[in-house]
Formats: structure tokens, sequence, C-alpha cells
């Protein structure tokens, strides 16, 4: 786990969340339809990957503010309560990432400001030089940059990720950068594989060989799965997207160092130095965020006494990783009298079985069944998971595998191992009729 030391005072029982009686039940009671899909009746959802459960305050939050007819920036107690709410978010982000320093901001989608941050960073550098990426990336970085990288005569150059681990190592950029790499790429979680990568050693190396580079991080797979710490990270920019981060749709969200934040972008002719927000923003979306950083503060005091807030949103990333690695363990090895995916010998497992950088996802593959047909039989017995084929979302990282598609089993810490048990039952029933 990449998520850097932690000094957590008056520290209790840190570990997963199953180890406080009744823990449970509280965090799932605080997510809106966590077994239960207003379509489909009872069902087990392990298509975190592609969006997390709700949580029930940010939906009350939504409401609240979809009535308000103010706007920000009038003279008036309703407007200012919006820029309070607007402010107050952007301090619990930058808490939340662990940021002193530069801005964070709102646009359309995690795709579309790695868009923005990438262009502008390809664009404004010096002249020449190179581009430098991977092939595990997500296409909301690689065609950003692959694009931006033409258009200013850039060279793009691409990283070779390792196929056996699912994942891209510092060694394996130090190969390819050099001084002249102006704009640097990562991503910090794969959404297919589900394997972490480490931003820390990754940024370091870029920087040693290239240290005015501009390092862009791809966020959006990893917020969910269990620490963030910008200030070590020594980048210039992070997105996530919020809908997978137990908040909703509509809205992306982006942290820029203040270098970053300096650079000739889109903006309003005379309007206010620094702004990187085109129009007026939701409140309602930057006010839903307060409550996702809420939430994960609440869960990191069920593990520590410390009075300090960013202690507890640590504590909170311990637990919630521990919590998703059990989940991930009971899935690949079994439980109680079930046989885990490992031992089935039908079954393959994209990245390896015992991987460390594992986060709360199994990209699997059963011999002689499509990967089409076990998500469908999947869901006619409740369970939902997600198809992943070898096109320009993740062909990058089943081409070479010799894979058309796989089954995407995402986990999030309000999972539990009696889920899983389900879902293992459902496996092995499947296996056995085909």
């Amino acid at each position: 786990m990449h998520v850097g030391p932690y000094k957590i005072t008056q520290q209790k029982d840190l570990n997963m969340l199953d180890s406080q009686p009744g823990l449970m039940d509280q965090v799932r009671e605080r997510f809106a339809q966590v077994d239960t899909c207003p379509e489909q009746g009872p069902r087990i959802f392990f298509e975190n990957a592609g969006g997390a459960l709700t949580l029930k305050s940010v939906v009350e939050v939504s409401k609240k503010y979809a009535e308000i007819p103010d706007n920000q920036g009038r003279d008036n107690v309703a407007s200012r309560a919006l820029v309070d709410a607007i402010n107050k978010s952007k301090q619990d982000a930058k808490l939340f990432l662990n940021a002193s320093s530069g801005q964070v901001f709102v646009g359309e989608s995690g795709t579309e400001l790695l868009f923005r941050l990438i262009s502008n960073a390809v664009i404004e550098t010096p002249e020449s030089g190179n581009v430098l990426g991977t092939t595990l990336e997500h296409p909301a970085s690689r065609s950003a940059a692959q694009r931006w990288a033409k258009i200013a005569s850039k060279e793009y150059v691409s990283v070779p990720h390792n196929d056996e681990t699912g994942s891209v190592t510092a060694q394996d950029y130090a190969a390819l950068v050099t001084p002249d790499t102006r704009v640097a790429t990562i991503i910090h979680t794969s959404p297919v594989t589900g394997m972490g990568v480490d931003v820390k050693a990754i940024s370091e190396t870029i920087r040693t060989v290239a240290p005015d580079c501009y390092i862009i991080v791809d966020g959006i797979q990893h917020a969910a799965h269990g620490g963030l710490d910008i200030d070590a990270y020594n980048i210039d920019g992070y997105a996530i997207s919020p809908y997978k981060v137990f908040s909703r749709h509509g809205y992306g969200m982006a942290w820029i160092s203040d270098r970053l934040s300096a650079l000739p972008h889109d903006s309003l002719i005379d309007g206010p130095e620094g702004n990187w927000e085109l129009g007026t923003r939701d409140t309602g979306a930057y006010a839903t965020f307060s409550e996702v950083v809420d939430y994960i503060d609440w869960i990191g005091g069920q593990f520590t006494d410390s009075t300090d807030r960013r202690e507890r949103i640590e504590a909170a990333g311990v637990a919630i990783h521990a919590q998703e690695k059990a989940l991930t363990d009971a899935m690949l090895h079994g439980t109680g009298n079930l046989k885990g995916l490992a031992d089935m010998e039908e079954v393959s497992i994209i990245g390896g079985i015992d991987n460390p950088l594992r986060e709360g996802l199994v990209a699997m593959n059963i011999d002689g069944v499509d990967a089409g047909a076990l998500v469908s039989e999947l869901n006619e017995r409740g369970i939902r998971v997600h198809i992943r084929k070898a096109d320009h979302y993740s062909g990058n990282v089943l081409n070479p595998l010799g894979m058309p598609s796989c089954v995407r089993v995402s986990m999030c810490h309000y999972n539990t191992v009696g889920e899983v048990a389900r879902f293992l039952e459902a496996v092995r029933d499947i296996i056995a009729n085909r």
C-alpha cells in the first residue's frame, strides 16, 4: 500500500473494519442501495470500479442544493452561504489529499480534468522534448498525452508495464525518462488489473533526471481504496472522479500545484488570477465531497482517539485497505469450506494471486466460459460484476495477455466476506454446469 508512514496517536485496534463489533453494520447503513437495486431487487454490488455506492448524506445534500435558486458572488446571505460551502469543500478535499499547497477545483469529470491538466502542461512547457506515459494507463490520460504531444510537436514515449504483475515501477520509468521530459503521466491504480503503483518512487525517479517535469496523476481508481498523500508525492496534478469515491455523478475534482496553476490556461480575460474554473460551478457538487471527507473522518475515528482530523483520515485509509485485502484474500484463497479462485484450476487471475499491489479488485476468466456470459450468469444470481473488453479502454492491458476480455470483480470496504462467499458459491456452480 503506497500511502506513506503514518503517525497515528492514541491508536486503538488498527485493523480491518470487521475487527470492530457492529462497525460494518454502521458502515453499510450509511450507503444507499447497499444490497438492493431498485430495478433488480436484492443484489451484491461488486462493480465498485465502475462507480462506488453513494452515501445517503450525499443524496440528501444534493437535493438541498438543487433547490437553491441563488447564485455565487451575490450580495445576499444565501449567496454567501454557497461560497462558504465551496470554500469548506476545497479545504476538506485538500485535507483528504494531504495537499498543503496548490488548489482544488471541480470540472465536468475526472477524464475532462485530466485532459485539461495534461494539455496545458504539454502546450506551455518549452518546445521539443518528450511526454512520458505508460501502457498501463487508462485512455483518460494516455489519449490526452498522445493528442497534445502531437499538437505541440513533442515526442510521446510509452513505458511498457509488466504483464505479470499488472503494474509499472520506478525502474520502468527510469529506463526512458530523459532530461528533456517535459510532462509525465502516472496512473495510481489500474482499473483493469486493480494493481497500484508507487507514485512517490516514480516521481522521485523522474525528478532526478528531469527536475522541472510536470507530473500528472490519474487517481480515479485509487482514491476510494485507502490513503492519499499529495505532499509526499512531489507531483503537479491529481484528478479523481467523486462518483467512484462515494459521491455522485456529474463532476470531477482535481488538485494542481502552484506552478501548474500559474501556467497560462483557458480563462476569462481580466478574470480572477489563477482561476481554473470556467463558468459557475455546482455548489452541491462541492458540498457532497465534504460529506465524503466527513464519512472517512468518521471511519478513522473508530480506529484512533486522535483529535487531529488528518490523522483520523489516515487511520481510515489503513482500515479501508485492510478490509479490502481481507475481501480479496477470501475471494482468492477461500472462506469457510469454500475454495477460493486460486484453487479452481479452471480460473485464471490477471496480475497473479498473491500480489501485494492489489487494491480491492480481481480480474478473472473461467476456461470455457465467455466473459460476457459469466457476467450475465452472475447477474442472474444477484451478483453485479462487469466485463472488460480488449477495446479502447482495456486493450492496452488485455491484448498483450492474449485475452479478448475478462470479468472484473471490484470490491470496496463496505462489502463483506459473506458476499464474497456467495460469489464463490456462484462461480463453483457455474464451473460445475459448464
